[in-house]
């Protein structure tokens, strides 16, 4: 029996050993794509000995299994640490993956598995992803654009009405809470990725566009299959979900870099807002840190490039069309309550921006004219911007809009004879709840605060929204009986219990000391208010994004395969499968 300081040193010693561990791209119990491109990397915690050096892959030397030797880095960053990388590296052969380093003193012991996919089922897939949206934005839509009486809706949203559902986890690499960049990722590469990560491991190097690379969806099936490639947002183009589509770099923020990939990519679609970082930086609206014109690099490289809806419809339209760029605003596109009716947010400055169907349907008339087929994904992004900004109303229009754009496409994928994989998901939560109804006419100081109007169970009731329009928007959001949807997660904020008619929310402005926040004065006069004290850090000015599983649901050849409890590294894998990217070719 081990006694109390002989166990004590035992455990230490086991946890300063595993805290000493090398550390392995791709880590343990990664599932690869047969065929798909990965960069196989071993980061020492000091220097070693390259003599001493062995690093097998089911046994056999790594060069003899990859086919090439990596490039051994002595002292990695100028540091007293050694690394070993390989790039582009491909396992063909599917089955359990072995994977042991040691360099003399330490060793380390990996697993991956290597899959592959049947045939071919899908000639086109379409992923849409509501960016941020939870289930209470769902349900929120479904009753503002369908409507309820007795408890009964009175219609189904398209997302909902689909034949194969799914709880999706989405924890990263690093943490339980996932932001944009690594959930996206997960989805396009079907590796796990820390947070703030497109299609990479985050490494301990200094440099964020040097790390462990895995090959993208939109890479795979253009290289295998030789299909179309769209990528179709509202949010700016560079932003961490569009990215993922095609992105390398630990580091989201970094949009010049990002407009240079996306450019040596060339998706034969892109659109979304965002033009500011791909004008020169002496151009007005830029916020580029060069000289380097993308939209001329585009134009110059067959594009089209559009800037408003008439443009992107005459555009579309034209057989010529083959290749085109759309940017419709410098930052975020706005969302579908400014555009429609509030004309707030940026609506004065970009008048003419197009709705998402406008641009779903234009990138479908586009991508099908390629034979080969196509993978499109489209993104309500504003739904995630409007919820960490506690704008329930605004994130409600916008998964709306991601519901027209979904009908839409569903009926022009059974016109064509159902060739097509649709799927609709979230990429994370956030935490909302419909916990009841605000009842408050608007008007004048109530006599008790508003948080006392607010109704629950029996009192709840049903809201007054008018009905909607053909499109699922009722006309007014300020009734005497709103959803009321609240977050979990709380910056310092006066909460009016009351939509923003001007512009999007704005709880907080910053504080006192660097880095912090506190609550925005702009509204500490609405009648009834309440200064509602946070549950987040100081230096956190909004709400933040939530671990719980988020829903997928999915129609078309291979969703067979979406059902049950699945990790967000298997949408990936319901991709290739539909696609039959391991099959032979």
């Amino acid at each position: 029996m081990v006694k109390g300081s002989a166990l004590a040193s035992l455990i230490v010693l086991l946890w300063t050993t595993s805290l000493s561990a090398q550390t392995i791209y791709p880590i343990d119990r990664a599932e690869i794509l047969a065929g798909a491109q990965f960069d196989f990397k071993v980061e020492f915690p000091g220097p070693v000995d390259p003599a001493k050096l062995k690093v097998t892959v089911n046994g056999a030397d790594y060069a003899t299994a990859f086919g090439r030797s990596a490039t051994f880095i002595d002292r990695e960053d100028g540091k007293e640490q050694s690394a070993l990388i390989l790039r582009d590296v491909t396992l063909t052969t599917p089955g359990s993956i072995a994977v042991d380093v040691s360099d003399g003193t330490r060793q380390r012991s990996i697993t991956w598995t290597v899959y592959d996919t049947g045939p071919r089922k899908a000639k086109n897939v379409i992923l849409f992803i509501g960016d941020g949206m939870s289930p209470a934005h769902r349900v929120a839509a479904r009753i503002l654009s369908k409507g309820i009486s007795e408890g009964k809706s009175r219609g189904k949203l398209a997302i909902d009405d689909m034949p194969h559902m799914a709880l999706v986890a989405t924890a990263g690499s690093d943490s339980i809470i996932t932001d944009s960049a690594n959930s996206a990722s997960a989805y396009a590469t079907g590796h796990k990725a820390a947070v703030n990560a497109l299609g990479v491991y985050a490494d301990r190097t200094a440099s964020p566009f040097d790390d462990p690379r895995v090959e993208t969806i939109t890479s795979l099936a253009r290289r295998r299959l030789g299909i179309a490639i769209g990528v179709v947002t509202n949010t700016e183009i560079e932003d961490a979900t569009p990215a993922a589509m095609v992105a390398h770099t630990r580091r989201r923020a970094a949009y010049d870099e990002i407009v240079e990939q996306l450019f040596a990519a060339k998706p034969d679609v892109l659109m979304g807002g965002g033009s500011a970082n791909f004008l020169p930086k002496s151009a007005a609206g830029s916020k580029r840190k060069d000289e380097t014109d993308y939209i001329a690099k585009f134009r110059d490289a067959g594009y089209q490039v559009v800037t408003t809806a008439g443009e992107l419809g005459a555009s579309a339209a034209k057989p010529e069309t083959s290749k085109l760029l759309g940017l419709f605003a410098t930052g975020n596109m706005d969302g579908a309550l400014d555009r429609k009716f509030l004309r707030g947010g940026g609506v004065k400055k970009f008048p003419e921006q197009p709705d998402l169907t406008e641009q779903v349907q234009a990138a479908l008339n586009i991508l099908a004219k390629n034979e080969a087929g196509f993978f499109l994904m489209v993104e309500s992004g504003m739904i995630d911007k409007y919820a960490h900004l506690l704008d329930m109303e605004r994130a409600v229009f916008d998964t709306i809009m991601l519901d027209n754009a979904v009908r839409q496409t569903r009926e022009w994928a059974r016109a064509r004879g159902e060739d097509t994989l649709i799927l609709v998901l979230a990429d994370h939560n956030h935490p909302n709840s419909l916990v009841g109804t605000v009842n408050d006419d608007m008007g004048t100081a109530p006599n008790v605060p508003l948080r006392e109007r607010v109704g629950v169970y029996d009192q709840a009731g049903f809201p007054n929204y008018p009905a909607p329009d053909a499109e699922g928007y009722p006309a007014r959001i300020d009734v005497s009986r709103r959803l009321a949807i609240f977050s979990a997660s709380l910056p310092d904020h006066y909460e009016t219990f009351r939509p923003k008619l001007d512009n999007p929310n704005e709880p907080t402005v910053k504080g006192a000391e660097d880095g912090t926040f506190k609550a925005n004065d702009r509204y500490k006069d609405v009648p009834g208010v309440v200064l509602r004290p946070g549950n987040l850090p100081a230096m956190i000015g909004a709400s933040v994004h939530s671990g719980e599983d988020v829903i997928l649901t999915a129609t078309g050849p291979g969703s067979e395969r979406v059902q049950g409890s699945m990790d967000n590294t298997e949408v990936f894998r319901v991709i290739a499968d539909a696609l039959g990217l391991a099959a032979a070719h």
